[in-house]
């Protein structure tokens, strides 16, 4: 399955799950880990984890096998590797503090400023 296919098909199952604020980040060449990240909210622990096991499920549905998950038995925020995608499921105070959207967006320091600091 393409790239892009996948991340329909997961925005397509936790839009059928209602989770909220669902945002992809691409990190292609900020991360050697993955290529997108895919940032939804639950409205409570169940929820969290509801939407999470739905995405693992349906994966598994279409013969692919999550390569790891974790906080499964926590519930505020649930990671979920694809390989090429890692969805991340948060409560909203958690998504709130960690920000992953600013911390995965940022952008080369300019030129200018690495010589001013002496980089």
């Amino acid at each position: 399955m393409q790239t892009e296919q996948l991340i329909e098909l997961v925005r397509t199952t936790m839009d059928d799950m209602k989770a909220r604020d669902i945002d992809v980040i691409d990190v292609r060449g900020k991360s050697s880990v993955t290529d997108y990240m895919m940032i939804a909210c639950g409205t409570s622990k169940r929820h969290v984890m509801s939407i999470a096991q739905d995405v693992i499920e349906k994966m598994k549905e279409n013969n692919l096998q999550p390569i790891g998950t974790e906080g499964q038995g926590v519930g505020d925020w649930v990671l979920v590797d694809l390989g090429d995608l890692v969805i991340h499921v948060m409560m909203p105070d958690a998504r709130s503090f960690y920000d992953l959207e600013r911390l995965w967006s940022f952008d080369p320091v300019d030129e200018a400023v690495e010589e001013e600091v002496g980089l």
